[in-house]
């Protein structure tokens, strides 16, 4: 007999949706939309319907394994567990416990994913990674702006008179706001795109404005310059409400439009046209994620914030920089679920450096690596200095469903449950304030158990399971126990489904910002703070053909990594009907400049690695650009982390992955790589 039953997405998305999942005898059998979900309204995408094949796969792990000589053998849990925590209780005593490095990302945006830190809190402080690959350097830039990471609520964009989509494909990665897009271009609100590459959503766009990877920051400086010069600035909100404007003013004088033409190959004209647009108020600038993966990432996002304060679309409904919402996951107390204060020891990584943290760790080395929601062997830049690293390493853990390119060079795989095996709140949405609750809707097949049963047996061998002696409804009260003031509950949830978190719809609408100024801040008080410069630059990417001049001789061309279309980041690929390949993504100029053409078979290269793939040629991308989504395994062609960077960010939180300069060539297919 078949059942319908009301859950959520555990992906980690922009959209954060609601399911309808259908379970016949035990299996569950098709994943639709919730129609009743106030914002995603019954439309979800394939990477959502694939979570049915992700819980049935039959390359699912299903019991314990351990590597002995170079093989995987079965073993029991209550032999995994115990050598492993024999080898932890050894670590802790002989080598202290920052000995064990936990490398995590977030797979999975369930609250209670986050007990891995109660976990290694518990145990007394473990080498932790700190930035992100992903948003890491906008979320500082951002910070040290506003004080804070926040976005206007949903609805809002249908009060702008004007919408700016910067370096973001929200067809492919948010498609409720593509809708909403839809929607306020038919009711006559201007939508303009700026992006490397024309996709999905430069198509709806009244116009779409090409830039040269890395240098939107510098195309922002001269909308700032032309929003001076033709008296469109917002100097009321300026003088009452922001610190040192007057620095921006003087930095924007150092450096001519024509020089920022030739940087940013964008016209006078156009820079013109957006000053005009983003004076004509309200207009909402809504950024993407891309633009910030380059050594000048953080003074990008933090020229493009001062842009949108500039022209006084700041606090005002249809206004707004909306890069992140942090105060979704702000809405949850996590220093109760986390207890940070039972961490005896610490040291971090940065999530990009991690590589260059084990290989040059002392005092104690790495001895073991536990992974947990991630793949990094195929999501962590500069992937052959990871396998290094890794392989380095006595005792690497990997904690999964399948066997990932991490996976494989794990010593144990302790198998996990997927979403519908287990009950959580999923909250991880950056674009809607709706906490989605997921019920456990079927057993888990085999003997794969949930990370939190997991942590709970080590907690118990290595003498501190006390702090795990909770139920998952206890858990989850203690997340939310003080929305309870507001009207949410545990029951709340589980009547509802998904449930309106507590925001401000219009982030500072009352000009009362988070900094230490308590205004928007030009010149950020904040990394002054932490011993660095806090004004504005001029800066451009590490790799470019102004900054590198000699490498870009070797390598003439900017590759880029996007987000892939069916798959959530590496979570997807081996799900495919049809076995995934490797597309080289062109500029229509350097297919024509090497004769190359639709399904030529290419490899790209650089110092750090080569990859090879078949050629797809693009429409209207800039000149000498070239994408290769990310993610993709080993085995299919993968991974493009063989070519990019492990440098951070300026501010030292975010990675530059697309910060990458590399060639291409014409190969036989079974030509060896370079």
């Amino acid at each position: 007999m078949a059942n319908t039953y009301t859950s959520a997405c555990p992906l980690n998305c922009w959209d954060s949706c609601g399911f309808k999942v259908t379970v016949e005898d035990g299996r569950v059998t098709r994943v639709e939309g919730d129609e009743t979900h106030p914002i995603t309204k019954g439309k979800i995408c394939g990477r959502g319907r694939m979570l049915e094949a992700r819980t049935n796969s039959a390359e699912r792990i299903l019991y314990p394994l351990k590597k002995i000589n170079g093989e995987f053998h079965r073993i029991p849990w209550a032999q995994a567990l115990d050598e492993l925590a024999e080898k932890m209780s050894w670590l802790k005593k002989n080598k202290g416990t920052t000995s064990i490095l936990h490398s995590h990302d977030y797979a999975n945006g369930g609250l209670l994913k986050n007990l891995d830190q109660r976990f290694f809190n518990g145990y007394g402080g473990v080498t932790e990674l700190t930035g992100s690959l992903c948003w890491g350097a906008g979320i500082e830039a951002q910070n040290r702006d506003f004080g804070d990471a926040y976005s206007h609520a949903p609805g809002d964009v249908l009060n702008s008179k004007n919408i700016v989509i910067w370096g973001r494909n929200v067809a492919r990665t948010n498609m409720h706001f593509y809708s909403a897009l839809q929607e306020a271009k038919r009711n006559g609100t201007k939508l303009y795109v700026i992006d490397p590459l024309y996709n999905a959503t430069a198509k709806l766009a009244h116009k779409h404005i090409t830039v040269k990877p890395g240098t939107d920051g510098i195309l922002a400086v001269g909308i700032m310059k032309e929003l001076l010069r033709l008296e469109r600035a917002d100097i009321d909100f300026i003088e009452k409400y922001t610190v040192g404007f007057t620095h921006v003013k003087e930095l924007i004088q150092t450096v001519s439009l024509e020089e920022i033409s030739r940087i940013t190959e964008v016209s006078i004209d156009v820079m013109t046209e957006l000053a005009h647009l983003y004076g004509d108020r309200p207009t909402s600038t809504y950024f993407g994620l891309g633009m910030q993966r380059y050594g000048n990432g953080g003074n990008t996002i933090r020229l493009i914030d001062a842009l949108v304060a500039i022209s006084g679309n700041i606090g005002i409904r249809g206004g707004g920089a909306n890069y992140a919402n942090k105060q979704v996951g702000q809405s949850f107390q996590f220093g109760e679920l986390t207890l940070p204060e039972r961490r005896k020891e610490a040291r971090h990584f940065t999530m990009m450096k991690q590589a260059k943290g084990i290989l040059e760790a002392v005092n104690p080395t790495i001895e073991m690596i536990i992974v947990t929601c991630g793949n990094p062997i195929a999501q962590v830049p500069n992937t052959n200095e990871l396998i290094k690293a890794f392989s380095s390493v006595d005792t690497v853990v990997v904690i999964d469903s399948f066997m990932t390119d991490t996976a494989e060079m794990a010593d144990y795989i302790l198998p996990t449950t997927t979403a519908f095996e287990e009950e959580d709140i999923y909250y991880s949405s950056m674009y809607h304030h709706y906490a989605n609750y997921g019920p456990k809707l079927v057993e888990s097949p085999g003997e794969a158990k949930s990370d939190l049963w997991i942590w709970t047996e080590l907690a118990n061998r290595l003498g501190f399971g006390e702090d795990f002696n909770y139920s998952r409804d206890e858990w989850m009260t203690m997340a939310i126990h003080h929305l309870e003031g507001k009207g949410i509950t545990l029951q709340t949830f589980k009547e509802n489904y998904h449930v309106e978190l507590p925001v401000d719809e219009v982030p500072w609408n009352d000009f009362h910002f988070k900094t230490p100024s308590g205004k928007y801040e030009f010149v950020s008080n904040r990394a002054i703070q932490q011993g660095e410069d806090g004004r504005l630059s001029l800066s451009l990417p590490n790799e470019s053909i102004i900054t590198s001049p000699e490498l870009a001789q070797k390598y003439p061309y900017q590759l880029l990594t996007i987000h892939p279309m069916r798959s959530n980041h590496s979570q997807h690929y081996h799900l495919f009907a049809q076995q995934p390949k490797l597309r080289v993504e062109l500029a229509a100029n350097i297919a024509e400049d090497l004769h190359l053409a639709e399904n030529d078979f290419v490899e790209v290269w650089n110092e750090r690695g080569a990859v090879k793939g078949y050629v797809q040629i693009l429409t209207n991308a800039h000149p000498n650009t070239i994408n290769i989504d990310e993610g993709i395994w080993k085995k299919y062609g993968g991974s493009v982390n063989l070519l990019t960077p492990s440098e951070e960010s300026d501010n030292g939180l975010g990675s530059t992955l697309y910060d990458c300069l590399v060639n291409i060539r014409k190969v036989e297919q079974d030509e060896t790589a370079v």
